[in-house]
């Protein structure tokens, strides 16, 4: 099962945000192909059909079924203040060191 922790840094970034539905977004728009996918944090107001949740220690998190083989099973989201940005990492490696952070809402 999929996991994802927030720093307290990313959880005090996100608290700013209004309601909606956190996803973890695998891009693969203008790549060339399906592995050189980049990584995102997306507030929607829907959620897909084809999206599951995997569990947090912050709010419900919402990732792409068939792009969910792209990530550990453990990972965390940090924020990095200094570049206004947040980072996804896990235990193995570093995911996306400067992750965007997209409210499709507002």
């Amino acid at each position: 099962m999929m996991k994802l922790q927030f720093t307290d840094r990313a959880i005090e970034r996100l608290e700013e945000e209004q309601e909606g539905y956190l996803k973890l977004d695998y891009d693969i728009e203008d790549c060339g192909c399906v592995v050189n996918g980049v990584t995102q944090l997306v507030l929607d107001a829907e959620p897909l059909d084809f999206d599951i949740e995997i569990e947090t220690n912050f709010r419900p998190v919402r990732v792409q079924k068939q792009y969910a083989v792209f990530f550990d099973e453990n990972m965390k989201v940090d924020y990095l203040p200094k570049y206004h940005c947040f980072m996804l990492k896990s235990d193995n490696e570093i995911l996306n060191p400067r992750m965007r952070y997209i409210n499709r809402i507002s």
